[in-house]
């Protein structure tokens, strides 16, 4: 049996690289980690949490092949809804959502993927 020690990282196609890219270094802090332009890609992130980003203009938003959504740890989660007002980033299901020992905001990210902000690591299970 293999031991994991978290989520190394997502890959996600994305219509703009650039306004990803922005999006996810205005709310998370993300830095550009590597710069892959022969394949139009990005790889953002910190120490804890990366993300791969391939640019792909044509992607349907409709169909995310069983994609769901992302999950972020936040240690500062109480500044979570002022900094999405902040950025005029919309909340879902009408703001916070309480789950198991958590407290988790979602939104969306600008190609329309579910991003969950968390405040307990794995909803304290």
């Amino acid at each position: 049996m293999l031991h994991v020690s978290g989520i190394d990282h997502i890959n996600l196609q994305v219509r703009n690289l650039n306004e990803s890219c922005d999006f996810y270094s205005s709310l998370l802090g993300f830095v550009l980690l590597e710069d892959m332009p022969e394949s139009k890609g990005r790889i953002i992130g910190s120490a804890t949490a990366k993300l791969a980003l391939y640019e792909n203009p044509n992607l349907d938003n409709e169909d995310k092949s069983g994609f769901s959504h992302i999950s972020f740890h936040i240690n500062n989660f109480q500044d979570c809804e002022a900094l999405c007002n902040s950025l005029d980033i919309d909340i879902s299901y009408g703001g916070v959502v309480a789950w198991q020992k958590s407290r988790s905001i979602y939104i969306k990210d600008p190609n329309g993927y579910e991003i969950e902000l968390s405040e307990v690591w794995g909803g304290g299970l």
